[in-house]
């Protein structure tokens, strides 16, 4: 977008320009009285002003909807006022005060509002943009058209998930419109160092994003254009981005001495100042009298100093209140599968975890299954097979190679009402959306002050014994059972590969479920369980007496074997199967341990760091004058796992390794 003709100019009413003008004035006299109340040490962390940019928030948010969506990034101040959150509980979320719009757990980078639809600033750079994608994704599934606002900066649009996020949008025309606030300095490098290509707008165009580039600091072009956009949005013509060209007069955070640019260059752009110009205006035109703008400051600096005087007075979050909202409680009782077997089948993990798929999507309209190669291909590990041509391609939707991005999509689906089953194809591949189940979907709930949760399963498969070398072989369940917030299962039976997921999708809070390459072909008899399968506690697989043997996912049929090896011996192994991560079952765990006295670990992870030693750790903690032996584990070699199958093997968990383990324990040569 040019700078505006003559005849395209658009045409503002004095109440409409006083509109925009105290939108804009109240984010700076906010925002300064926040750099000042940084100085004297009552707002700490991180404080990032949009001091200059102001046009950008009030342009857009200007014909926003009341129940429209906004995302932002965390220069967020103005966005979240705007959106209609009271200045006092901004400013208390500022201090960290309980009275805050995040009861003080997110401070200035982390605003939410549940009933505006304000789904908060993002530390992560970029990290709030499949979020967008996932809420407009929601609505469009749901047969809505509201329009969901993504603000962003543009070192955000260096990130790959800019990209990924832009390409689902455009690939499934869902109502957002991406708004990129270029302050040309992202942190601190210039635009021009950042990108080849730094026109933003471009960028969108490539992907197949309408995109077009407006005067950032000029409100009445920006909102012109924001009406243009918002309106495609709602009208079913996909999504559309507006690039403000823009620039922030203060430096990037209050840690930051601004040695990348020059004042001189600062002062040329204050030239350009979006309130002075508006003001200007409005005076040329007799819009509007010193007194008015008098009138209106004063009127705005009394609000301000009342949400000081709101934060200063305010309670901080008593400490025993620490793990309120890290999680939602399980529904009591959970609901039982709505189409459990009634009769004994033989069956394998592949079919079980299909049928628990399938129960699911016939059951709840809110769910749908999203991935890589899960429709037409049916699933890497053919789990997903015939799903696409039952449900189509509205329930089963075939991704990009786009993990972070879609699995962000999935966060914003889930807190837009649907229940989406994101699949990963393999775990390493979960690396690359690390940054969304760790950073935002574990989080949000306990950084939102209880305001957000995140109803979505993630699955992915685990582990090794396939040769197919070190890339594709990682056991990597225990980076994720040490995130709070999340539940992580481990099926490896029949039984609770068929309905694990179905009380998975029950939970209010983000699932992630591991299903070990090496069980998916594993036969076994699959019983009635009407009442469906416990997704908080440990299974005793086998009872014993004399030692408790704890594993979990693929190695517990070498463990149960292992225990008939050993009762060969005299031996009365009891076997433990975790099956639930995170939170982790400690009282069934310790319970056997007191009756044996004894017990090992078996992992597929590598030793160190590994769940294993966390076991171990609780065990030594509560149980240890208990205990009649040193505890004991098998793991992994702490080697990459090689290709040729003997070295693989060699490297993997045994069921040699684990009797010899048990006999060592019990004082005996194994």
């Amino acid at each position: 977008m040019n700078e505006a003709t003559a005849a395209s100019k658009p045409r503002v009413s004095r109440e409409h320009a006083l509109a925009l003008l105290r939108d804009m004035l109240r984010v700076r006299r906010f925002e300064e009285r926040c750099v000042q109340l940084y100085t004297q040490e009552k707002i700490r962390g991180f404080l990032h002003v949009c001091i200059g940019q102001e046009a950008v928030a009030a342009g857009i948010l200007f014909n926003i909807a009341d129940d429209e969506a906004v995302v932002a990034a965390y220069r967020e101040h103005g966005h979240a006022l705007l959106k209609g959150l009271s200045m006092e509980s901004v400013m208390a979320e500022m201090y960290g005060k309980v009275s805050g719009c995040a009861m003080g757990r997110g401070g200035s980078m982390h605003l939410f509002d549940r009933d505006l639809r304000f789904y908060g600033g993002n530390a992560i750079v970029g990290g709030g943009i499949p979020t967008a994608v996932g809420l407009a994704l929601a609505e469009k599934m749901q047969g809505g058209n509201r329009a969901v606002v993504c603000f962003f900066g543009d070192g955000a649009a260096a990130e790959g998930v800019f990209y990924e996020s832009l390409n689902l949008a455009a690939l499934w025309h869902l109502p957002v419109v991406f708004v990129c606030e270029n302050n040309h300095y992202a942190m601190g490098t210039p635009l021009a160092v950042e990108h080849a290509q730094p026109d933003i707008s471009r960028k969108a165009e490539a992907i197949g994003v309408p995109a077009g580039r407006v005067d950032g600091m000029s409100v009445v072009q920006v909102e012109a254009a924001a009406r243009k956009a918002l309106k495609a949005a709602r009208d079913g013509k996909g999504p559309q981005l507006i690039e403000c060209d823009t620039y922030r007069f203060r430096a990037h955070s209050m840690f930051d001495p601004q040695l990348y640019r020059e004042q001189a260059e600062v002062e040329e752009w204050k030239k350009k100042d979006p309130i002075d110009r508006l003001a200007g205006w409005m005076t040329q035109t007799g819009m509007i009298t010193a007194e008015d703008r008098d009138a209106l400051e004063k009127e705005i600096a009394e609000e301000v100093e009342q949400a000081v005087e709101f934060a200063e007075a305010a309670d901080w979050e008593t400490e025993d209140t620490l793990f309120d909202h890290l999680s939602l409680p399980l529904p009591e009782p959970l609901a039982p599968p709505p189409a459990p077997e009634t009769e004994t089948m033989a069956t394998t993990l592949r079919e079980a975890f299909h049928l628990g798929l399938k129960e699911a999507l016939e059951h709840d309209d809110r769910v749908f299954l999203m991935g890589e190669d899960i429709g037409r291909y049916g699933g890497c590990y053919a789990v997903t097979h015939d799903l696409f041509t039952q449900f189509g391609a509205e329930r089963i939707i075939d991704t990009p190679l786009a993990e972070n991005g879609f699995t962000g999509a999935g966060v914003g689906a889930a807190l837009g009402g649907m229940r989406p089953v994101v699949e990963i194809m393999t775990v390493n591949f979960s690396l690359l959306a690390i940054d969304q189940i760790v950073n935002t979907a574990s989080a949000l709930l306990h950084m939102s002050g209880g305001q957000f949760n995140v109803p979505l399963v993630i699955r992915m498969a685990t582990g090794a014994g396939r040769q197919v070398a070190a890339q594709h072989s990682h056991s990597l369940e225990n980076w994720y059972s040490q995130i709070p917030g999340l539940r992580v299962l481990a099926p490896a039976t029949v039984e609770d590969a068929r309905y694990m997921l179905w009380a998975a999708l029950q939970d209010p809070n983000p699932v992630v479920i591991f299903e070990h390459v090496m069980l998916y072909n594993h036969k076994a008899e699959l019983k009635p369980h009407p009442q469906g399968v416990d997704i908080e506690k440990a299974a005793i697989r086998r009872p014993g007496r004399d030692i408790s043997l704890i594993t979990y996912g693929g190695c517990l049929h070498k463990t149960l074997e292992a225990a008939e090896q050993l009762a060969a011996d005299g031996i009365e192994a009891e076997v433990i199967d975790l099956r639930v991560l995170r939170p982790l079952d400690t009282a069934t765990i310790i319970d056997s341990v007191r009756r044996t006295r004894r017990a090992v670990m078996v992992d597929e992870g590598w030793k160190t760091g590994s769940l294993a030693g966390e076991l171990m750790a609780i065990l030594n903690e509560q149980a240890f004058w208990a205990l009649d032996a040193p505890l004991a584990r098998v793991c992994s070699r702490e080697v990459p796992v090689p290709y040729p199958k003997h070295l693989e093997q060699t490297t993997l968990p045994r069921v040699e390794s684990i009797v010899a383990a048990a006999k060592r324990t019990l004082g005996e040569s194994p």
